[in-house]
C-alpha cells in the first residue's frame, strides 16, 4: 500500500511521491522560545513525529531529513526577557530566556516520546540567508525598502504571472478577503494594505543586525522570512513536506510560500502542505481567562508522556480534538495493558493492520483500533507500538513510575497483601475484605488468580 497524504493546497489526498526517495525532506514550524509550551503546541510535535517515524520506516532512517526550527528572535521573547531580568542588558536577558525555555521545550517533548529532528536550526543563526532572500525579492520587484523597513508586495507577486503560485492559494483567499478579514498593520510607508514586513528597524537595546537593501540602521527580521530562510538552508528551494498547525496557514505559511517561490522562481515551496487541527479542553477553547490553559510541563507532573501521546493520537490529526480528563484516564488504562503484554517482548515487524492505516494520511485512530486486536500477538504488538513511539521502558519501570507518581509505598502494599493472603487461608473473609478496601483506599487495585495475588495502581 502506498503512502497517501492530504495536501492543504490542492485540498485532496494524493499519493506521496518524494522528489528524491533517497533524500525525503520535511520542514515543520517549531516553537517560539519564550514560555512553557502548552498542550496545543504538543499536537504538531506528536503528529509530525509519527510521520517522521513512518517515513523512516518506509524509506530508511538514513534517507529522511526532518527540520524543525526554533524561533529565538521575537517581540514576545523581548517582553519576557525585560520582565524576568530587569537588571540585565536586554540582549543578555534574551539569551537567558531562550536558553531556559529551549531546555524546557526539549525536556517536555522528549517525555512525549518524540524523536529529535534531524536538524533544529535557530533563527538567529540564519540572518545571512534571510538577508539574501530579501535582496533577491527586491531585485525581482517583489519587495521594497521604505523608512528602514523592507516589505513584500503580494500585489506585485500576483501581477508578475511568471509561473508563480497565486498569493492566497494556500489559504484559499483573495486579496480583498485578506484585507477585509485580517488585522492589517496600517503604516504610511506601505504601498498596499496586504504588504507584510520582511525586515524592520530594531529599537534601542533590542537584538539587531546589519540591514539589507542599503538600509543604514540596524534591524531584525520579520517572523515569516525566518522559516523561508531556514527551510532553504537545510532543505533547498523546493522540498517534499511542510507541516504545522492549522492556525499557521494564514498568514505565516501563505507568506512563506510567497517569499520562497518569488525569491527562487519556483511554482511550489513544498509539494505537500500538512496541517493539524485545533485543540480544545473539556469542550472549550483553551485560554488563560477560562483557567483551562494547560502546559505540557504541568500535565507531565500527573501523567507519563506516553499517556499524553496516546491521548493525542486517538483523534485524526486533521480533526479538532477535545482534551478531557476522562480520555486521559482511558489512555492510561490502555497503556497499562499494552505494557503488561508487550513491553518486555522482543519486538517483531509492525503489523500490516497498523501500518496500512498510517499510510492512509496518518489514520492513527484506525491504527490504534488495530493495536487492540494484537493482544494475542505480543511480538507484533510490541513492534507496532514502537513504530508509533510507545514502550520506551520496561514493564517494571512503567509500573514503578506509576507507583512513585501515586505516592504508594510498594513495601507496605506487599505487607498488606501478605496479611490478606493469610486471612484468606484461615477463611477470615471479614479481615480479607477489610484489607482489600484499605488497599483500594490507597489507590491500589488487586487481582486474585490461581498463581497468587497481583496489584497495580488504580487509575
Amino acid at each position: 500500500m502506498e503512502l497517501r497524504l492530504y495536501d492543504t493546497l490542492t485540498k485532496e489526498k494524493r499519493p506521496f511521491v518524494p522528489l528524491d526517495a533517497k533524500n525525503v525532506r520535511m520542514y515543520v514550524c517549531g516553537p517560539t522560545v519564550y514560555d512553557f509550551a502548552h498542550i496545543g503546541n504538543a499536537r504538531p510535535v506528536i503528529v509530525f513525529d509519527v510521520l517522521f517515524r513512518l517515513l523512516r520506516h518506509t524509506y530508511g532512517e538514513a534517507h529522511v531529513k526532518y527540520v524543525r526550527n526554533i524561533t529565538d528572535v521575537d517581540d514576545k521573547i523581548n517582553d519576557r526577557a525585560a520582565r524576568d531580568f530587569p537588571g540585565l542588558p536586554l540582549n543578555e536577558a534574551i539569551r537567558k530566556v531562550t536558553e531556559q525555555t529551549g531546555r524546557q521545550f526539549h525536556a517536555d517533548v522528549d517525555a512525549l516520546g518524540a524523536l529529535r529532528p534531524s536538524v533544529e536550526p535557530r533563527a538567529t543563526e540564519h540572518i545571512g540567508e534571510m538577508r539574501e532572500i530579501i535582496e533577491r525579492l527586491i531585485a525581482g520587484g517583489f519587495a521594497y525598502a521604505a523608512e528602514d523597513h523592507v516589505l513584500f508586495s503580494p500585489q506585485a507577486m500576483n501581477a508578475a504571472n511568471a509561473g508563480l503560485p497565486r498569493y492566497g492559494a494556500l489559504s484559499n483567499r483573495s486579496l480583498d478577503e485578506m484585507i477585509a478579514g485580517a488585522r492589517v498593520d496600517v503604516a504610511p510607508y506601505k504601498k498596499g494594505n496586504t504588504d507584510f514586513v520582511l525586515w524592520k528597524p530594531s529599537k534601542p537595546g533590542e537584538p539587531s543586525w546589519p540591514s539589507p537593501a542599503g538600509i543604514k540602521a540596524e534591524g531584525r527580521p520579520g517572523w515569516h522570512i525566518e522559516c523561508s530562510a531556514m527551510a532553504w538552508k537545510h532543505l533547498g528551494e523546493h522540498f517534499d513536506i511542510h507541516g504545522g498547525g492549522i492556525d499557521l496557514v494564514f498568514p505565516h505559511h501563505e507568506n512563506e510560500v510567497a517569499q520562497t517561490c518569488c525569491a527562487f522562481h519556483q511554482q511550489r515551496m513544498a509539494n505537500y502542505w500538512m496541517h493539524n487541527g485545533f485543540l480544545q479542553v473539556e469542550s472549550e477553547k483553551m485560554s488563560k481567562s477560562l483557567g483551562n490553559f494547560i502546559t505540557i510541563h504541568e500535565l507531565l507532573q500527573d501523567w507519563p508522556g506516553e499517556v499524553l501521546r496516546l491521548n493525542m493520537l486517538k483523534t485524526h490529526y486533521r480533526s479538532p480534538i477535545d482534551w478531557t480528563m476522562k480520555s486521559l484516564e482511558e489512555s492510561a488504562k490502555t497503556l497499562d495493558d499494552w505494557y503488561r503484554v508487550a513491553a518486555d517482548v522482543v519486538p517483531g515487524e509492525p503489523a500490516a493492520s497498523v501500518v496500512e492505516p498510517l499510510l492512509d494520511d496518518l489514520n492513527t485512530p484506525l491504527a490504534i483500533a488495530a493495536l487492540h486486536g494484537l493482544r494475542g500477538e505480543a511480538a507484533a504488538l510490541s513492534g507496532s507500538l514502537r513504530l508509533l513511539g510507545f514502550l520506551s521502558e520496561s514493564a517494571a519501570q512503567w509500573e514503578s513510575r506509576k507507583q512513585q507518581a501515586s505516592g504508594v509505598d510498594a513495601g507496605e502494599v506487599e505487607r498488606l497483601i501478605a496479611e490478606r493472603t493469610a486471612a484468606r487461608a484461615r477463611k477470615d473473609f471479614r479481615e480479607s475484605d477489610r484489607i482489600r478496601d484499605l488497599l483500594a483506599g490507597m489507590g491500589v487495585a488487586i487481582k486474585d488468580s490461581k498463581d497468587g495475588t497481583t496489584w497495580e495502581i488504580a487509575r
